[in-house]
């Protein structure tokens, strides 16, 4: 549907329930492919919603229906069209919970009100978890009625696919992490699992309004474990806690549960730290796709805390258990400088050489732009018996080439255009440029290009900051300003 068509049914929908809209506004997306308007009345604000998954639209309708009817703080579903697309629901306005943790981690750190902030939440999140999962239609839970093993299974699966598999450095053997997977899932699926998991509960989806937290966006919610919630709220990455704050508010949070239920009884401890290794690979898996493949710099910038987290826990909680798991993990480390932002001001060029056949070098900036050079065209030394198992920085190689003609006009060329990018983007304070050279093999061509760019761009501008990789040769250099 189009944006103009949208805003017209939720118009429509506005005046169905006695509102005149006075103005409609989009809000910025997030992660899902919802899209969120805010829209004024002569009574104040609503939120519109458009999204074409209407099995999930229906899960967040039935849910909301039976929350707001055991007195949660939810938003009520208001009106909702006939194609079950376009929706409202009462506004909380834009304060949330990660607003607050973001100005206090600027300032002096986890302050006694934020955390009596957090202690709020955990304590609605218990009432969720028991009270909430009484009665809830989990036939209407999408997309399954269940936090299983096979949820579990597609979770290390989507960090295995956009994160592991992405990144090339990291050597792993994939029938023994199946394996491994297989027999994580296999524990962490016998963790008592009868009560209500809301799936993404982090502190962007709890909003504050008069001091009081208020939770959106459980439509992903699900018959499931207890860990998961209170992993998914204290392990939020970009929050930042430290773990003393952590064990403070898991004690808050058992004591609470205590009212309820019996916490021994449930094992909640033992299981604990297999779901945070389990939420922090899920995440990690998120990043990849959004940040990666999607390209929403949001996601790219959550990589290095993500990252920390998981080499903190498997410092202090290695898993020897899952042998190949535990590697995996383990190399995670190198990544870590890859995805810390660089200084501001700071021009990073990073430069490329890859085989086509392979496809292009993703982009981990989440700038975009650049250029890659195809060097097909030009004499190709892998064609030469002699050159078959050398590379385009070895002396012989550097030989052949530079004495075609062609090289010294495709190199001449490449400058030109790069020294025009380079200047203009120190001028203008840009933080990003990437360089990538590709032939048929990214063996000889591509690989000497990349290289002879590298070693110019060295001495004529020692200020910036230069990452080479030659991504088939499994080669990588830098020069830090």
């Amino acid at each position: 549907m189009q944006d103009f068509e949208t805003q017209n049914t939720l118009a429509e929908l506005c005046r169905t329930i006695g509102e005149t809209p006075t103005d409609i506004k989009n809000i910025a997306e997030s992660g899902s492919s919802r899209k969120y308007y805010r829209i004024f009345t002569q009574n104040g604000s609503l939120i519109g919603t458009y999204s074409d998954n209407t099995e999930e639209n229906e899960a967040f309708f039935s849910f909301s229906r039976h929350f707001s009817g055991i007195g949660l703080n939810v938003p009520k579903v208001l009106c909702v069209n006939g194609k079950k697309d376009c929706y409202l629901q009462d506004d909380f306005g834009d304060d949330n919970l990660f607003t607050h943790i973001q100005q206090v981690l600027m300032t002096n750190g986890y302050t006694p009100q934020l955390i009596e902030l957090f202690q709020k939440v955990l304590h609605h999140l218990v009432r969720f978890q028991t009270e909430g999962h009484q009665g809830l239609d989990y036939t209407k839970a999408y997309p399954s009625a269940s936090f299983d093993r096979q949820a579990i299974i597609d979770d290390l699966n989507y960090f295995k696919y956009y994160f592991v598999k992405p990144h090339q450095e990291i050597i792993f053997n994939e029938t023994r992490l199946n394996n491994d997977f297989n027999a994580f899932a296999d524990f962490v699926s016998t963790a008592p699992n009868d009560f209500f998991m809301y799936r993404d509960f982090q502190s962007r989806n709890i909003m504050m309004k008069n001091g009081e937290p208020y939770f959106i966006d459980f439509q992903g919610g699900r018959r499931g474990p207890l860990q998961y919630d209170v992993v998914s709220l204290l392990y939020q990455v970009k929050a930042q806690m430290p773990q003393s704050v952590r064990n403070e508010l898991i004690d808050f949070y058992k004591k609470e549960l205590a009212t309820q239920l019996n916490v021994e009884s449930i094992q909640f401890d033992r299981y604990l730290p297999y779901f945070v290794y389990l939420r922090l690979m899920q995440v990690l898996g998120a990043y990849g796709f959004r940040g990666l493949i999607q390209k929403k710099a949001h996601f790219l910038e959550s990589i290095p805390f993500a990252l920390k987290e998981i080499r903190l826990l498997s410092e202090a909680m290695p898993l020897p258990e899952f042998a190949e798991l535990q590697s995996v993990i383990s190399q995670l480390k190198q990544l870590e400088e890859r995805y810390t932002p660089k200084p501001a001001g700071c021009l990073t060029v990073t430069i490329n050489s890859f085989s086509f056949k392979k496809g292009y070098p993703d982009d981990f900036s989440g700038n975009g732009g650049g250029f890659v050079f195809d060097c097909r065209a030009l004499p190709n030394p892998g064609r030469e018996p002699e050159f078959k198992t050398k590379t385009g920085r070895d002396i012989e190689v550097v030989e052949y080439l530079l004495a075609k003609p062609q090289t010294h006009v495709f190199l001449e060329h490449v400058k030109g255009i790069v020294v025009q990018s380079v200047d203009n983007y120190l001028e203008r304070h840009f933080s990003n440029l990437m360089l990538s050279f590709g032939c048929t093999g990214g063996q000889h061509r591509s690989v000497f290009f990349a290289q002879s760019i590298y070693d110019w761009l060295k001495k004529e501008y020692p200020n910036i900051h230069l990452i080479l990789n030659h991504r088939e040769r499994k080669i990588k250099e830098e020069r830090k300003p």
